[in-house]
């Protein structure tokens, strides 16, 4: 078989041209496959000698391979002896993870001791397999079907684990610039562990420093801005968090991230940079576009039809400022930058730790009216019509508020978009927003428990409606 063809329809017409054929040729033998069966017991699997899983069937013991290039079954007596499987044959029905469709496959033998099932499984590396596998004619049992249910995960190739730590690691930790930006990201070892560096010239400072450099992450460092970051500054112009002229809040402060400098409006925007290093890089000094990579000042004002107006709190705000707590914005304690600004939505006040947050308010309020009130009309979402699995829902505009406030998936503590989502599932009529399928399941065991997390973090549920 190609070994170029994936798992698309045509693959899968293929196929079952060919097992209807092999169906029809080996109808001889329906009784033995009705006949006397050896099921493979379950238990803890064991590594067999070609590195498969091993399970005992009866008097035998049957390994499994799975790789990107198909599936292969090894049969061996209890002794580990190899058993010829020459005259033997089988079926193997597959189904991938998330799809509740199955995919048959003949089982042949391969000249090498094996039962092989040649598929293109490259295009789901990395994804969850179940196989129901049967096999018939081994020599050892001619009389007796072996059946046995396997679950496996397809491994991915070393390209494709290097593309997947690139996407995690993101940025270069000598650098500081984005993976990628330079070529082709260079792979070093530090210590037995494996990190990228954005081109060639950065492969001797990690060698010279592996302590340094080995979380992968550039090193951060903040100082005050001086009389010679002043040109640098002057081409900057705006802090890259809040959009504000840099000097309006006193003396920018200076983050260098790598060997990259960015300059901030005020101290409480370094967390941002911290939590987010490769974003603000790329604000600054520019990266390809793609959602969250705007260039600075170039923040996008969402249209509203609510009225804004700003005051400044008095006392008799104290009670909501105590129950609000933090500014939505920087998430920085209310009161510790001053006099917290009060900005009301509509009917809803919104208090800020400074008034260099206004604009963010204004640019996306409902954004964070979601983030201070949750519930209500700007705190609900519909309950989702079309889902990806059982319980599990595509989202859809009216979620794309929620889902900025949340940022993380609360099983992974992965951003949202990281692995495929979001996706959305309910709990204790709540929505949450997770970045796999996988970890549906989690939610749904202990909905309140990662309600509980989320609240922790400052985030509201919206409620379903």
């Amino acid at each position: 078989m190609n070994h170029k063809i994936l798992l698309t329809t045509a693959l899968i017409a293929v196929v079952s041209a060919s097992n209807a054929c092999a169906q029809h040729s080996h109808a001889g033998h329906n009784h033995a496959m009705s006949g006397q069966t050896a099921t493979a017991q379950m238990g803890r699997p064991i590594a067999g000698p070609h590195g498969g899983s091993l399970k005992q069937a009866g008097a035998l013991q049957l390994e499994t391979v799975v790789s990107q290039g198909g599936i292969q079954m090894f049969v061996f007596d209890r002794s580990g002896q190899p058993v010829s499987v020459d005259r033997g044959r089988g079926a193997a029905s597959l189904r991938v993870e998330g799809n509740a469709k199955r995919y048959r496959y003949d089982l042949l033998p391969d000249g090498k001791g094996g039962l092989t099932a040649p598929i293109n499984l490259s295009q789901i590396a990395g994804r969850q397999i179940e196989i129901d596998i049967q096999l018939v004619g081994i020599d050892a049992v001619r009389a007796q079907a072996l059946t046995l249910n396997e679950v496996a995960t397809v491994p991915a190739s070393e390209l494709q684990l290097a593309a997947a730590a690139i996407a995690r690691q993101k940025i270069c930790p000598v650098s500081g610039k984005p993976l990628g930006s330079m070529g082709d990201p260079v792979a070093v070892d530090v210590n037995g562990q494996r990190l990228f560096v954005c081109c060639g010239g950065c492969v001797n400072a990690v060698k010279s420093d592996p302590a340094k450099y080995a979380s992968g992450r550039p090193q951060i460092t903040v100082t005050t801005a001086t009389v010679e970051d002043a040109d640098a500054i002057a081409r900057q112009k705006v802090c890259p968090v809040m959009d504000e002229p840099l000097g309006g809040m006193g003396t920018p402060i200076k983050v260098t991230v790598g060997n990259k400098p960015i300059y901030l409006c005020c101290k409480g925007c370094i967390k941002k940079i911290e939590a987010e290093p490769a974003k603000y890089l790329a604000m600054v000094y520019g990266a390809p576009s793609g959602p969250g990579n705007q260039s600075v000042g170039s923040q996008r004002a969402n249209s509203s039809t609510a009225s804004i107006t700003v005051t400044s709190a008095t006392q008799a705000d104290a009670a909501l400022i105590a129950r609000q707590k933090t500014c939505p914005v920087m998430d920085e304690p209310l009161g510790s930058m001053g006099d917290p600004i009060k900005v009301i939505v509509g009917d809803k006040p919104i208090f800020l730790c400074c008034r260099g947050c206004i604009k963010k308010i204004k640019a996306d309020p409902a954004k964070y009216l979601s983030l201070v009130y949750g519930g209500g009309s700007a705190g609900s979402v519909p309950a989702g019509t079309e889902q990806v699995r059982a319980g599990i829902f595509k989202v859809s505009a009216e979620d794309a508020p929620f889902i900025a406030a949340q940022k993380k998936c609360p099983v992974m503590d992965e951003p949202l978009d990281a692995m495929g989502g979001p996706y959305k599932v309910h709990a204790a009529g709540k929505a949450i927003y997770i970045c796999c399928p996988g970890c549906a399941k989690k939610i749904a065991a202990e909905p309140q428990k990662w309600l509980t997390v989320l609240a922790q973090q400052g985030v509201n549920a919206p409620k379903l409606r």
